[in-house]
């Protein structure tokens, strides 16, 4: 009776064996690969972080105030300016520089593989039922449980950080490219065909502009997760704003964790105003072509 009743504790499926077994076969069959893999994301990382680091703060925040007044005006360069004299009066300028390499480097990969990613979905009905679980996984999976695979297949560090950061933070940019080139108005579709347009011509010259506020929306979601990853990646070495809020907790410092905190938290407040600011700036572009 108490068999039926509890049949789980006495009859279970070994998901948890399946699993180590499926990583070590990947680890043991493509490890070359994985870190061939692995070169270009470094390279590219260092080149980021390198560049950021090479400039003056001073120079920084007056660079950033600039931009910020030609894109948007005194209000956003305001904005940047307050946000990044802060961050360097904090100490933190240095490790703020390294997370936004980090973050910097996860976005462009994102925009790399994502764009074509959500293209081909919104273009094959059949590769969106696919994609869909995939990104429904994607997202309900903890950001934490990220870390176990990435740690085994390549490591531990910046560049592991940043390969577990894509993967945390691609899903908003597929999904919302998908959902802007879907809801282009079907009549300007079919006009540009009518008047000669190749498919890729429609694609570029029609869909992409049309969906331009749903992509750029997808664009602002991923970049906040990679910046909110920045903790959860300190985990496993990687260096930045997300390493003092971890050493604070485990001090029980709260200084420290308070300082690192608000940290990623001006961080994100510049990155959002500048990426929408640019974004708009665009529009208004193309609109006064």
């Amino acid at each position: 009776m108490d068999q039926f009743l509890n049949p789980f504790d006495h009859f279970n499926v070994p998901f948890g064996v399946w699993a180590e077994r499926a990583l070590e076969w990947i680890v043991g069959h493509s490890r070359s690969t994985l870190l061939a893999a692995k070169v270009p994301v470094q390279s590219f990382l260092e080149f980021v972080q390198g560049s950021l680091e090479a400039i003056p703060p001073l120079v920084g925040i007056i660079a950033m105030a600039v931009i910020g007044y030609i894109l948007e005006g005194w209000r956003l360069a305001l904005t940047g300016l307050v946000c990044l004299t802060l961050i360097g009066l904090m100490g933190t300028w240095q490790y703020a520089m390294t997370t936004l390499s980090i973050v910097i480097a996860a976005v462009t990969i994102c925009v790399v593989f994502g764009l074509p990613i959500g293209i081909l979905a919104a273009r094959s009905d059949r590769f969106f039922r696919v994609l869909r679980p995939v990104l429904d996984l994607m997202q309900t999976i903890p950001s934490f449980v990220y870390l176990v695979p990435v740690v085994m297949l390549f490591g531990i560090g910046d560049t592991p950080g940043v390969i577990v950061t894509c993967f945390f933070a691609i899903s908003p940019l597929i999904r919302l490219t998908n959902l802007g080139i879907r809801e282009v108005r079907e009549d300007l579709v079919e006009a540009a065909r009518a008047f000669g347009a190749s498919e890729a011509r429609t694609l570029f010259g029609t869909q992409l502009p049309l969906a331009r506020p749903s992509i750029l929306a997808g664009l602002n979601q991923t970049v906040l997760l990679s910046l909110s990853m920045a903790v959860v990646a300190s985990m496993i070495s990687v260096a930045g704003l997300g390493r003092i809020v971890l050493e604070g907790i485990g001090r029980l410092d709260f200084g420290s964790a308070t300082v690192g905190g608000l940290g990623i938290v001006l961080t994100a407040i510049t990155v959002d105003r500048y990426v929408q600011a640019l974004g708009a700036a665009r529009s208004r572009t193309r609109m006064g072509a």
